[in-house]
Formats: structure tokens, C-alpha cells, sequence
């Protein structure tokens, strides 16, 4: 008899369950692509300016990161699948929402509901597979989850800009809820409802200082450059966010049951790999929303040619993710993040050379560049944070890890619009192309920062 591999195939009783938990991922992975494509065909239906949309984007994110801190603990209490069933309800029925919106605000609302339901559905999604499927079989279980969740933004910004050019732009909305039903029959099929014996209480107060802390942050960049608000509110959502964290730091150091323990961040290098992950991601999650934004508004681009374009950054990305272990292993996490920043930065930098006039080849080819680099960056900068980690603080710190890469998204479309809005005011509405171009620029320049950071990682730290 041969010895158990340590990876072995799935078997077919799981199979419907990894199918699961890939519609819930593909489903968020599309829903955080479709918009960008879609923003401009938004505004002119609901009345509003294109540069003052990022809202859309922005309320989404935020709500995802905001409750990402809720799901390990309502899995463990309600038992994954009771959570997990209504995570994919609240989601569906808040597509409807969306797709039925006759305002701005409405919209806003209706995403916040969407962000809730999609910050469940892949912690939750990836908890069950955790406690269901055997260890041997897990990675085999990952890989085939992982492809879903490549589909989202592959097809995303392409399916967003040709839904609005066929039909109308709410069906980007709509597109959610036959694959939301599909996944609610299937759920009480494939999914068993593992509940933990014993459960913490909450830290109620903990995860009201942490949602303050993000939606203060963010609405107040967001806020900054709005024609209908002052600049005390904007400046005092900012204050009321920073003071929210420094309070929920002492709390996470006097607090046993807090969200997010402070020994976390005695681990050196996981400490560098949070405070490097919310810089490095400014700029590089501000990109799928930006760059479209430019080729419609500033450029004058098609909606449906907008998404084409979008498509090479995708492919970028998935050409990269064979070589990045060998790139790590040859030259080290130091070396590789810190060359690698300056590299995104100086490529976020050179999209302000683009014009309405650069070749379709060049652009594309730009695109797949910036793909290839962004990628690497972001797996080289997860690893490097989670490394380390002992098995009882892994789970905390993932969490921690992923809520600050959706805050850190927030801020940076946030930030991304208060620039372009703030530049298209100095230079006026005739000259949006310098706008983007010198936004562009900035949020390049933001990654020197981030070199800084990385600059600390020990040189003889591990791979």
C-alpha cells in the first residue's frame, strides 16, 4: 500500500459544495468589477456628474471591509450555513435594489446592503470548505474556488461596458440574481451547518470604533473636494476617524476579547506588511476605477471598448502568478517589494503619457505591464504579512489583513475622485485630461512611501 499524498484530488461529495462557495466568490469578484465600466452611463441617467460617482464604488468597498470583522463570529455562533444562506439573500435582494434605483442615494443605499451580504460571502464561503473538507483535499478545493474568483474581474469591466451599450446600465445589478437563486437552492444541499461549541462574546464596542474609523477616513477624502458640503464636515469625518483608531488601539491593548488584538502587531514583519499593504494599495486598487473613468470621460471611449481595454490588466495578472514564488525565492521579499514599488509607482506614473490618440497595441500592452507588476506586488505583500504568523493568531490576523485591503481600496477610489475633482476645478472642465494625468501622477508618487516601508524588512528575513 502506498502512503496518503499529502494533496489529493477532490472527491465528488465536496464538489457541490466548492461550487458553492465559487458563485459567492465570483459574484463578489464580479460586483466589485462590473461598476467601473459602468459609472459614467450611471450618471448620466441619474442625473448627476460622472467625477462624483466614486461614491458607488466607495459605499460598497466600505461596507465590505466594515463587516468583514463580523463573519468569523456569526459563522461560529449561527453555524456557516445559516450565515452563509443569508449572506447570499442579503446580497441577491439587494441587487434587486440596485438595479431598481431611481436616485443616487438610493443606489447607496442599496450598495451598502449589497457590501454587508458581500463581506459574508467569502470568509464564510472559505470557513465552511475549512471545516468540511478533509486537510488532504483542500488545496485542490482553493485552486478550484480560485478560478471563480478570476472570472469576476476578468469579465467584469468588459460584461459592464457592453450590458450598458445593449440594454440599460441596471442589469449590471440584475445579472446577480439568477446566480443568487442558483445559490440559494444549492446551499441547503451542499452545505452542512457547523456551529462552534463555544463562542466569545462579541466586541460590540470594538467594531463600532473600527466601522467609525473607516467611515470616517473615507468619507471624509471622499467629501473633501464635494461642491455641496463644507470643508469643516470633511476635515471633521477625518479627525473623527483618526481618533476612533488611536482610541481603538488602547482598546485592543486593554481589551482580552477584542476584534484584533494588539500582540499582533509585536510580530515585526506582519506589523510591515499591514501599514505597506494599506500604502502600496492606494494607488494599485484605485487603477480599475480611474483608468476607465479616463478613457470615457477624458478620452471620449465607448463603454464596451473601455471594458476590451480593462481585459489585458486580468491577463497580466494571471501570467504573473506562475513565476512570482520563483521571482521570491531567487531574490528574497526585501528585494523583490522594494524594487517592485518603485516599478508599480513609476507605471502608475507613466499612464499620465496616455492620450486619446495612443495606439490600441500600446495601451494594451501598457495595461498588461501594469497587470504583471500588480500582482506581483500583492501576492509578494500577502505572503510577506502572514508568514510568520503562529497557528492561534492566523485567523485574527488574515481578517485584519483583508479588511485592510477593502479600507484600503475605499480610500483609495476615494481619493482617486477628491483629486481628479480637485484638479478639473484648477484647471478647469476644458482640460479633464491634465486632471487625470496630474491625479495619475500623485497616486504613482504614494508608492514611494511604501518603499520606505518595505525598506525596513530585515534583510535576512525568510522566504
Amino acid at each position: 500500500m502506498n502512503s496518503t499524498p499529502t494533496h489529493q484530488a477532490l472527491q465528488p461529495e465536496f464538489r457541490l459544495l466548492v461550487l458553492l462557495v465559487s458563485i459567492g466568490f465570483f459574484m463578489q469578484g464580479l460586483d466589485t468589477t462590473i461598476v467601473n465600466t459602468a459609472i459614467p452611463a450611471m450618471a448620466r441617467s441619474l442625473g448627476e456628474d460622472p467625477l462624483q460617482m466614486h461614491s458607488v464604488v466607495v459605499a460598497y468597498v466600505l461596507s465590505v471591509a466594515a463587516c468583514i470583522p463580523l463573519s468569523g463570529w456569526l459563522a461560529d455562533r449561527f453555524g456557516v450555513r445559516n450565515t452563509y444562506f443569508s449572506a447570499i439573500i442579503i446580497f441577491t435582494l439587494a441587487s434587486l435594489g440596485c438595479g431598481m434605483a431611481n436616485s443616487l442615494n438610493e443606489l447607496l443605499f442599496y450598495r451598502v446592503i449589497q457590501g454587508i451580504g458581500g463581506a459574508l460571502l467569502l470568509p464564510v464561503g472559505r470557513l465552511a470548505m475549512l471545516k468540511v473538507i478533509p486537510r488532504t483535499q483542500f488545496l485542490s478545493a482553493m485552486s478550484l474556488m480560485s478560478l471563480a474568483g478570476l472570472m469576476g474581474p476578468l469579465i467584469g469591466p468588459t460584461l459592464g461596458g457592453w450590458m450598458v451599450e445593449v440594454a440599460s446600465w441596471h442589469w449590471i445589478f440584475l445579472i446577480n440574481i439568477p446566480m443568487g437563486l442558483l445559490g440559494v437552492l444549492i446551499t441547503f444541499k451542499a452545505m452542512p451547518n457547523v456551529t462552534e461549541p463555544s463562542v466569545q462574546r462579541f466586541d460590540f464596542w470594538g467594531f463600532i470604533l473600527l466601522v467609525v474609523a473607516m467611515v470616517g477616513l473615507s468619507l471624509g477624502i471622499e467629501n473633501f473636494a464635494s461642491p455641496h458640503l463644507p470643508l469643516w464636515w470633511s476635515l471633521s469625518l477625518i479627525f473623527a476617524g483618526i481618533a476612533a483608531c488611536t482610541i481603538y488601539a488602547f482598546h485592543a491593548h486593554t481589551h482580552a476579547n477584542a476584534l484584533f488584538r494588539s500582540k499582533l502587531f509585536k510580530n515585526k514583519i506582519y506589523a510591515i506588511g499591514i501599514v505597506g499593504n494599506f500604502f502600496a494599495r492606494l494607488g494599485g486598487n484605485a487603477m480599475p476605477f480611474l483608468i476607465p473613468l479616463m478613457l470615457q470621460v477624458a478620452f471620449g471611449f465607448e463603454p464596451f471598448i473601455t471594458g476590451l481595454l480593462m481585459i489585458p490588466t486580468v491577463l497580466g495578472s494571471l501570467a504573473s502568478k506562475p513565476i512570482i514564488r520563483q521571482i521570491i525565492q531567487r531574490f528574497g521579499y526585501r528585494k523583490v517589494l522594494l524594487v517592485n514599488t518603485f516599478l508599480v509607482g513609476a507605471c502608475i506614473c507613466s499612464f499620465a503619457l496616455s492620450t486619446a490618440e495612443t495606439p490600441t497595441w500600446l495601451r494594451a500592452l501598457h495595461f498588461f505591464i501594469f497587470g504583471i507588476l500588480n500582482s506581483l506586488q500583492f501576492v509578494s505583500m500577502n505572503t510577506l504579512t502572514l508568514k510568520d504568523l503562529p497557528q492561534q493568531d492566523a485567523s485574527s490576523g488574515n481578517s485584519f489583513l483583508s479588511m485592510i485591503m477593502m479600507v484600503s481600496m475605499s480610500i483609495g477610489v476615494a481619493l482617486a475622485g477628491t483629486l481628479v475633482n480637485l484638479f478639473t476645478a484648477y484647471y478647469g472642465a476644458d482640460q479633464m485630461v491634465s486632471a487625470f494625468h496630474t491625479t495619475l501622477i500623485l497616486l504613482g508618487c504614494i508608492n514611494l512611501i511604501t518603499a520606505a516601508i518595505f525598506w525596513q524588512i530585515p534583510k535576512d528575513v525568510a522566504v
